[in-house]
């Protein structure tokens, strides 16, 4: 049986900040009683969270996602749930083994469709594959309507009700099966693609666990396709498509539209860069879509919304003084709607693509709104919401003047609990920067004590962290501040909901200035006489991972640092990872055009000051940070700091770590 390696790296010592528990106690945490005044690291797993709201077109329902754990299958099943708006009675709708996902109700407000990689009821269907379901508004059993050999990516309702668009990738050709039958399984990097396609099928009038015919739309190895919508005639399919479905190659997104009757395929937008995410006006004539408007560094630089002609020609942006990535939702009769970061909260917005005056939507102010459906005359909404030190739940209400209903009661998890609370803090870096962050303080928190400090990094690094309750899924952040600790999640150089030009302040400066950041918040709470100096450790994932292990390797103000498939050397990331562009987006080099800038980023440059105590955590199989970054380091700092335990893990456990 193939196994996923799971690198631990224990530097022996003495840690002052626990960050971890030996068996015996991980044994009373699991047995601990419903009552404990803070979640057990099984309770947090166990939280479920509710998200993705979808309002029905007359306003009176919503469904929506409810993320249970399954501890037999190890996952983290999604079902679908109803709520009535009017009455607030909610209702389980699918419980079927694995996940049902992605709802859309149909424009006539009939049927729910929904894809779910359930066991197939048609024959014929291959296994563990999504497919696309119907069930009836008022309930009963879903009904399998698709069969792709590869499953289903996307799906969106026709304007009739009576179709469905989805996009699937292409099988495999004869000649790679032939291939396959004769030497094994084996791909060629940057080739073999299956493209991604557009293809529709009708509701048959009676379901019979057959499959209704699908029929295909587009074709070919010059595009694979991405998100798409339906004109408002059901005439016509805008969608992006870029040259070949590899991660790097997403800057070759541009919008095409399809006649659904003749298959006749138009490229609209031709612009450098992506451009993704079509929605139709509501009167059929134009498109707005997200454009990275010939930015040649996308990856910082502020997404726009454009607006083109559905016939093609000079695209216009509409949103050019907003200074952060608008998320585009929908194109209403008022205006085109979308969501956005807003420093450590997030809002809903709305442009008026002729004055181009964006006004915000939502309310109170120190809160998390995002996901949000309409009504047919986008006069009601859903969405989902957490307020500062709240929990997240689904809402609906009317859109002006914003007033919303709660529909969940997701909260009344943490009820019975005493968990942290989440303030949001300033402080000045290194170079004059205002940065901030959240800080984590336990219930009976006392100004003049000294407490230890753990700082847990987000990735990203376009992440942002947020002052609202979630389960705890990375790392048992309650069960640290309950035994005695404070924690802070800086929202560094980079992060998203700060503008443009903050999330350019690493460029060409990784590490470095992201380090400052980290290590000014630190001592900012140290002037303030609220944390111990010498009971401080760091650790995050990815980009955290990254900027965790250039504090072990280049600081000696940590107790203890955990480095979760973090970075070590730009250079070998580079030459491991699918995601190629990110150094030169960043970096704005390759590592052979200028290797002076990849040392200077780069934390093993810096191992040579290495003193902390350092746990490396990565799975075998990761190809967005490959697993050769955590055994450089470790075969860096064992040198340095001598002995080293390395630990393996099945992967079955080591996916619950990401």
């Amino acid at each position: 049986m193939r196994r996923t390696f799971v690198v631990w790296v224990a530097v022996l010592g003495l840690c002052a900040v626990p960050l971890g528990m030996g068996a015996q106690e991980a044994a009373k945490e699991k047995a601990a009683p419903k009552s404990s005044t803070t979640p057990t690291i099984d309770q947090s797993l166990e939280m479920k969270s509710a998200s993705n709201p979808r309002i029905s077109p007359d306003g009176r329902r919503v469904v929506y996602e409810v993320v249970s754990t399954n501890w037999e299958d190890n996952s983290f099943d999604r079902n679908l749930w109803l709520a009535e708006v009017a009455s607030g009675e909610v209702r389980q709708l699918t419980s079927a083994k694995k996940s049902s996902t992605g709802a859309e109700w149909s424009p006539d407000g009939k049927w729910i469709g929904f894809v779910s990689d359930r066991p197939a009821q048609i024959s014929g269907s291959p296994a563990d594959k999504r497919q696309v379901y119907v069930m009836s508004a008022d309930g009963g059993e879903a009904q399998q309507l698709t069969k792709a050999e590869n499953g289903v990516s996307n799906f969106d309702w026709a304007p009739d009700s009576k179709r469905i668009a989805f996009t699937t990738s292409d099988p495999d050709t004869k000649a790679m099966k032939d291939r396959k039958e004769k030497y094994g399984e084996y791909s060629v990097v940057h080739a073999d693609y299956q493209m991604e396609h557009l293809w529709t099928i009708e509701l048959p009038n009676g379901f019979t666990n057959t499959a209704a015919e699908a029929k295909r739309l587009t074709e070919g190895n010059t595009f694979s396709v991405g998100g798409f919508s339906w004109s408002p005639d059901g005439t016509r399919i805008a969608f992006s498509a870029q040259r070949d479905p590899d991660l790097i190659s997403n800057f070759s997104d541009d919008i095409y539209v399809v006649i659904v009757a003749d298959k006749a395929v138009k490229k609209i937008v031709d612009t450098p860069g992506p451009d993704t995410n079509p929605k139709w006006s509501p009167d059929g004539n134009k498109i707005a879509y997200q454009t990275s408007a010939g930015s040649k560094y996308f990856y910082y630089t502020n997404v726009k919304i454009a607006v083109v002609a559905a016939e093609g020609g000079t695209p216009e942006v509409v949103t050019s003084a907003f200074d952060e990535d608008p998320n585009l939702i929908d194109w209403g009769p008022d205006g085109i709607y979308f969501e956005a970061a807003q420093k450590t909260y997030g809002h809903m917005f709305r442009v008026n693509p002729a004055t181009k005056a964006v006004e915000r939507l939502d309310t109170p102010d120190h809160a998390v709104t995002g996901g949000a459906s309409f009504t047919r005359d986008f006069k009601q909404a859903a969405f989902r919401m957490a307020a500062e030190n709240g929990y997240g739940e689904i809402y609906a209400g009317t859109v002006a003047p914003w007033k919303a209903k709660k529909l969940t009661s997701m909260g009344e998890q943490v009820a019975a609990f005493k968990v942290a609370h989440r303030e949001v803090i300033s402080w000045t870096s290194a170079d004059g920067t205002k940065i901030e962050g959240v800080l984590y303080t336990p219930p009976d928190f006392t100004v003049g004590k000294k407490y230890p400090l753990l700082v847990v990094i987000h990735g990203g690094p376009t992440g942002v962290d947020q002052p609202v309750v979630n389960a705890d899924r990375y790392y048992p952040i309650e069960r640290f501040v309950a035994k005695g600790a404070l924690v802070l999640r800086p929202n560094y150089r980079g992060s998203a909901g700060y503008g443009e030009k903050f999330r350019a302040l690493n460029v060409r400066n990784l590490g470095v200035g992201d380090y400052a950041d980290v290590i000014s918040g630190v001592d900012s709470l140290i002037a303030k006489g609220c944390v111990d100096r010498e009971r401080v450790g760091a650790m995050g994932w990815s980009q955290g991972g990254y900027i965790s292990a250039f504090i072990s390797a280049s600081s000696d103000r940590f107790k203890a640092v955990s480095v979760g498939a973090g970075i070590s050397d730009w250079m070998t990331y580079y030459v491991n990872t699918d995601v190629t562009p990110f150094t030169q987006q960043y970096l704005h080099a390759g590592p052979w055009e200028d290797p002076e800038i990849y040392k200077k980023t780069s934390p093993i440059s810096y191992v040579l000051k290495a003193k902390t105590p350092t746990l490396i955590q990565h799975g075998e199989n990761d190809r967005r940070v490959p697993i050769p970054n955590a055994y450089e380091l470790r075969q860096a700092s064992g040198f340095l700091l001598g002995s080293i335990l390395v630990l393996t893990a099945p992967s079955s456990w080591s996916r619950n770590l990401r």
